[in-house]
């Protein structure tokens, strides 16, 4: 194939792409096509093409001026968009919108401070595509905090939609609290108050979720530092039956949470407010005291129903786990020799000659601090005096407690024509997808923490974000599940499982992926975090050719394909 010239007498001449071919013993041309029409460029271009010469260096030609990771973006915002959030934030779009979609997006793969968020959707310093796929490479941290300040009036619509999306009338509604410490010490919300999961002298906010059967999250509220667990059950009641207009739930709440006192004024009053917790220990104690509750129950069960006078109009659940009486009696029994092991220190110090520890008060202390620490002290019994120190341990006492190990009582109002006592004890153990929820908020991907913020309505907007922040990771990892530890046959698992009260159960392709560390596919089994980490490696790359720029996305591998094919997710958008 050859480019040929063919002169034309009085006109320029034609430009032809020919070939050569034999037939027999002669040589014949054909014409493919005529190029006259080409710029003089671009047949020279094909004139040294077709002689094998090669038209420009790799390295010196082509160059790529700057790579921004991607994949992990096109994840989190294909699914925000695909779960309807933005329109449920505002109807439509506007420029607070995008900016409240980029900290959230922010939140789930790169959680950090405003200022650190509002660099990285900046050009001079990008740390991914997120600024410019949301056209907010512009925004500053003011117009981040202005943007927060806007959400925060929002609240109420966007629980409005997510409750009706997510809850219906007499739905389950999953309730719980945690406390979490606070930077600073202006903040009206923060305050001292309930030993937290900081240092004691930490103040702390209180924040309250709502989720539904499944964990989703559907509302959250922030509270002060100390206000404790239960009196903020009243306010989230309040809140559904007024802001949401729910006038029949069944509230599922911990033995913390739901209490004697708050039963009695803040949920009987109330027609179509029903209730699942469970009791406390003494109360258990109690009951078995009394003879209402005879343990030979659990001889052949581990799950009954008994009533008592006590509670009247409700049902109580009995249960046994072994599984959980063998870890108490475990626990048990290495704190009882923790402690004494340390009451033994103090038994030696009131005998040594050197500095021997003496006076009442002074032992006491002693005492009272390893009490204090291990908790055992209504298992021993202790004696006192100026210049010694005795003790014993009750035997009576640990037995009466270890006949308990693994006793636990579901109480509820809900009657047995709407729900068998198997789902009522379900239902109060879907409290750990709440617990679940705090710790992707707090510690393992979505990171509250460290609040810095001074205002009461940045706080308020900050928990939102961070709640909105979950609420699609949520979805992210129930499409996901297949590629992840988390098991995505909980149904077939449920199924398996000996009884509802027994110890929980993966599938048995969880536990394949748990023992090969291997999908069916034969992909590398990820956490939520590190599949993540696996979609930033696709990037947008800007690539500059001569005096022409453009954008040129990194080919997927086929894990990635397959991860974005379960989100439903496409790398352009």
């Amino acid at each position: 194939m050859y480019i040929d010239l063919v002169p034309n007498r009085n006109s320029p001449p034609a430009i032809l792409l020919r070939e050569g071919f034999r037939e027999g013993q002669k040589v014949h041309k054909r014409t493919l096509a005529n190029i006259s029409h080409w710029p003089s460029e671009k047949i020279e271009s094909l004139r040294r093409v077709l002689k094998g010469e090669r038209l420009v260096s790799v390295e010196e030609e082509f160059t790529i001026e700057r790579t921004r990771p991607h994949g992990h973006v096109a994840a989190v915002l294909g699914t925000l968009r695909k779960i309807g959030l933005e329109e449920i934030i505002f109807s439509r779009r506007v420029r607070e919108r995008d900016l409240v979609v980029a900290m959230m997006a922010a939140r789930i793969f790169d959680p950090c401070s405003k200022l650190a968020t509002a660099r990285g959707l900046g050009g001079e310093s990008l740390f991914s595509t997120l600024g410019e796929c949301l056209g907010v490479e512009s925004a500053d941290e003011d117009e981040l905090y202005e943007a927060m300040d806007w959400l925060v009036g929002r609240q109420e619509s966007i629980e409005k939609k997510l409750v009706k999306r997510h809850l219906g009338e007499k739905s389950l509604v999953l309730y719980d609290v945690t406390s979490t410490y606070f930077e600073g010490r202006t903040c009206p919300l923060a305050k001292l108050g309930p030993p937290g999961d900081g240092p004691r002298d930490r103040l702390q906010i209180q924040i309250g979720l709502i989720g539904n059967a499944e964990g989703c999250p559907v509302a959250v509220e922030v509270f002060d530092g100390n206000l404790g667990d239960p009196k903020t059950l009243s306010l989230q009641v309040q809140k559904m039956r007024e802001r949401f207009g729910f006038e029949r739930l069944v509230w599922v709440g911990d033995r913390g949470m739901i209490t004697e006192a708050r039963i009695k004024k803040d949920l009987q009053p109330i027609e179509g407010l029903d209730w699942i917790t469970s009791l406390r220990a003494p109360t258990i104690r109690k009951l078995v005291t009394s003879g209402v509750l005879q343990l030979s129950l659990f001889d052949e069960k581990d799950l009954g129903e008994i009533s008592s006078p006590e509670f009247p109009g409700e049902r109580l659940i009995v249960c046994r786990n072994p599984y959980l009486a063998k870890e108490r009696g475990r626990k048990r029994a290495e704190m009882l020799e923790a402690t004494g092991g340390e009451l033994d220190k103090i038994v030696e110090a009131t005998k040594r000659h050197k500095r021997r520890l003496g006076g009442k008060d002074r032992i006491g202390l002693r005492v009272g601090k390893v009490f204090n620490h291990y908790k055992m002290q209504k298992h021993f019994t202790i004696t006192i005096t100026e210049d010694s120190f005795r003790y014993t341990r009750n035997e009576d006492s640990i037995r009466a407690e270890a006949a308990l190990d693994g006793i636990y009582v579901i109480r509820t109002s809900v009657g047995r024509d709407r729900m068998a006592a198997g789902d009522a004890v379900r239902a109060y153990k879907n409290l750990s997808l709440i617990e679940r929820a705090f710790r992707c908020m707090k510690t393992v991907d979505l990171k509250v923490r460290p609040i810095h913020h001074r205002k009461e309505e940045r706080v308020r907007s900050h928990v939102l974000l961070c709640m909105l922040a979950y609420y699609v990771e949520w979805h992210m990892r129930k499409a996901l599940a297949p590629m992840l530890f988390d098991d995505e046959d909980k149904q077939l698992a449920e199924q398996l499982r000996e009884s509802v009260v027994a110890r929980a159960e993966r599938s048995p392709r969880a536990e394949k992926k748990a023992r090969t560390k291997r999908t069916e596919n034969g992909d590398p089994v990820h956490s939520f975090p590190t599949l993540l980490e696996d979609l930033r490696t696709v990037a947008k790359n800007l690539v500059k050719f001569h005096r022409v720029s453009f954008d040129k996305i990194t080919t997927p591998t086929p894990l990635q394909q397959r991860a974005l094919a379960l989100l439903g997710v496409s790398l352009r958008i």
